[in-house]
């Protein structure tokens, strides 16, 4: 087993840094964006257990998808993993690709391209740069390194729902030597499976794009490049619009003919030190079938455009605070806590188990005081268990507060699609 720090960014990347036969953890860092959306919901203010016991919905019905943690496609713990379908628009030519991660705090999809076939590659069609012609293709930089890879059109299945061609991102397709240092100088090359921990990023947070506006409106705030062909070494970054038929990677969720409007990840508990596996169930929509009622125990909060609540507190200290599945521990700055030494450097070596407090509060007054829990990673790591609710490491900032999959045992995860371009919801999460 392995321990990775999966990190949350502007698209949202996962770092990787080796250590003898450990991964040591990486901080998790928060959105793109500090602007809070719009709306408004009444004062409230609730406190959340540190050990939930919900139970997931069955996983049988058409807007329900299996969640696993398990030892994967690279032994790394806490990975929630679901099975997805691609194929080629308008085509019979598809494939199910397993172990693809459910990330909360990203925006898209994107598979590891040693993960499809030959026949389904080639049948993926390249997308073209908004202005030029070649090929689309997207750099996703985070703290210690990059992926890169082509945008395609593909019509995504999961379960019974279908998002009909739509723009994705195939990882590591393009050689390595056609990155340009724009891209590159944010680290190591990390465009395998191996160093994911998955064979690709199911981004299903709350943003309908992968980048919005900032990629739109600048070339040289965008992590797009136009490139002259597969094999250039003059790729250029680009502006890519955020339409539904622009060039952006786009979350499959609200492209969805129904169940459209937000997702809820719900996870079933596990004890302090862990268990061997973890399970759970994604549920697509909120509130348009019998089994995605927002329950009325739940606290909603309006998020930013990227689901960061940034009027949060931890330690005294205002942060970023976000939900996000894609981290596979609690990723926070404490210097109380111990942190732990050799090949876990980065994550916490408390010597007993230690209780955390943190406030979380969105774009309204509605907060929330959450409790949970940090044990001793080494301890964990050594219990040769895969599925963790007391992870934690180090995130490198004191104004983020990263609530990994950890947070998610035994709770219902509720994310609303922001909606507001089309006159509807703002963004929101709940539990």
């Amino acid at each position: 087993m392995r321990f990775t720090a999966n990190l949350s960014g502007w698209i949202k990347a996962f770092g990787v840094v080796l250590v003898a036969s450990a991964l040591a953890a990486c901080g998790g860092g928060g959105g793109s964006s500090s602007s809070s959306s719009s709306g408004s919901s009444s004062s409230s203010s609730t406190t959340t257990s540190a050990n939930p016991n919900e139970t997931p919905t069955s996983s049988s019905a058409s807007n329900t998808a299996a969640i696993a943690v398990n030892t994967g496609v690279a032994n790394v713990a806490n990975i929630p993993t679901v099975s997805v379908t691609v194929c080629a628009p308008g085509t019979s030519t598809c494939q199910t690709v397993n172990n693809v991660q459910v990330d909360t705090a990203s925006f898209g999809l994107r598979i590891v391209n040693t993960a499809l076939n030959s026949t389904m590659l080639s049948a993926l069609a390249t997308v073209t740069p908004t202005s030029g012609s070649g090929e689309l293709v997207e750099c996703t930089q985070f703290a210690d390194g990059y992926t890169w890879g082509s945008v395609r059109k593909a019509t995504v299945q999961i379960s019974g729902e279908t998002a009909s061609n739509i723009n994705m991102q195939v990882i590591g397709d393009l050689s390595s030597s056609t990155v340009p240092s724009s891209c590159s100088s944010a680290g190591t090359d990390e465009s395998t499976a191996s160093q994911l921990g998955a064979n690709g990023i199911l981004g299903i947070g709350v943003a309908p794009f992968d980048c919005g506006s900032a990629c739109a409106s600048s070339a040289a705030n965008s992590n797009y490049y136009a490139c002259p062909s597969s094999t250039s070494t003059s790729c250029t970054q680009t502006a890519v619009a955020a339409t539904t038929a622009g060039g952006q990677v786009q979350n499959p969720v609200p492209n969805f003919s129904t169940d459209n409007n937000g997702v809820i990840v719900e996870m079933a508990s596990v004890g302090s030190g862990g268990a061997a596996t973890g399970s759970g169930t994604l549920v697509f929509g909120i509130g348009t079938q019998s089994n995605n009622t927002l329950s009325s125990s739940a606290t909603r909060f309006l998020t930013s455009s990227w689901g960061d609540l940034n009027n949060s507190t931890f330690n005294s200290t205002k942060v970023a605070a976000f939900f996000d599945s894609g981290s596979n521990g609690l990723f926070l700055t404490d210097s109380a806590l111990a942190q732990c030494g050799g090949s876990y450097v980065g994550f916490y070596c408390p010597s007993s188990t230690t209780t955390l407090n943190a406030t979380v509060q969105g774009a309204s007054t509605t907060s929330s005081t959450i409790t949970f829990n940090i044990a001793n990673a080494e301890t964990l790591y050594n219990s040769g268990n895969y599925a963790f609710n007391d992870l934690g490491g180090t995130n490198g900032s004191s104004t983020s507060l990263d609530m990994g999959l950890p947070f998610f045992y035994g709770r219902y995860m509720y994310y609303g699609i922001d909606q507001t371009a089309s006159g509807g919801q703002s963004p929101y999460v709940a539990f």
